[in-house]
């Protein structure tokens, strides 16, 4: 079997995205990418999580051409593979129909940085895609929904802006390895239902300082980070 640490990896990310309530059913999928190889493991299409191996996860490259798996891919996967190829940064893709991050993308809103928990993790609104051309829709769907996500992140650093919403869609999360796009998935989803509460108790309500959202922010992914342990005494926990 190829890649079986990888396939583990996989696995677990898609199974974090069920255990923390992200996704219904059949519904969303993660991804991860081995780089020395350019192989993608990826969920199968419509498989439920409950019965999910390592095994059954699907390689294929970054063509989309299936090296290793009896099973269909997701079939978000020319997404996936869209943003492996032109995000070369991340090692993971995890996509959701999780509540309130959905609720944004329907609403074709971008999530404002109303506080310090968004800010610790995206440096800025999580950003809204534009919505599709009924030709984009109607051919290479899947691919066009990578595209617009690339168009949108033009002038966006994937590394400070670890997602997006899909204009009438759902979001997508990316990180290094497929853990952390699960794990920013997770805080995405979070950080929409804050944000969903925080303008229902305050319309009028402004986004956090820029002085606010830099601290936050650079304190935990900046040159001069702070949070957490140093790498040497974080093994010991």
């Amino acid at each position: 079997m190829m890649l079986p640490e990888l396939r583990e990896k996989v696995l677990d990310a898609n199974l974090e995205i069920q255990r923390q309530g992200l996704v219904l059913y059949t519904f969303g999928n993660a991804s991860g990418i081995d780089r020395k190889s350019g192989l993608v493991a990826i969920k199968p299409s419509g498989v439920p999580y409950e019965r999910l191996k390592a095994e059954d996860m699907v390689i294929t490259d970054l063509d989309g051409k299936i090296v290793e798996g009896k099973l269909n891919p997701s079939s978000d996967v020319e997404t996936h593979l869209l943003l492996y190829r032109s995000f070369p940064t991340i090692g993971g893709v995890v996509h959701t129909h999780s509540e309130f991050a959905t609720s944004w993308a329907q609403a074709g809103q971008p999530i404002p940085c109303f506080g310090t928990t968004h800010a610790d993790y995206f440096r800025g609104d999580i950003p809204v895609t534009d919505p599709l051309a009924d030709e984009e829709i109607e051919s290479d769907y899947e691919l066009n929904t990578g595209k617009v996500i690339l168009r949108r992140f033009k002038d966006l650093d994937p590394v400070a802006t670890p997602g997006v919403l899909v204009s009438g869609h759902a979001p997508f999360a990316w990180g290094k390895d497929p853990s952390a796009a699960a794990h920013n998935a997770v805080l995405l989803e979070y950080i929409a239902k804050l944000a969903f509460r925080s303008r229902l108790i305050n319309p009028q309500l402004g986004e956090v300082s820029a002085a606010l959202l830099r601290k936050h922010y650079e304190r935990k992914h900046g040159p001069k980070a702070t949070y957490g342990q140093r790498e040497q005494e974080a093994k010991a926990f």
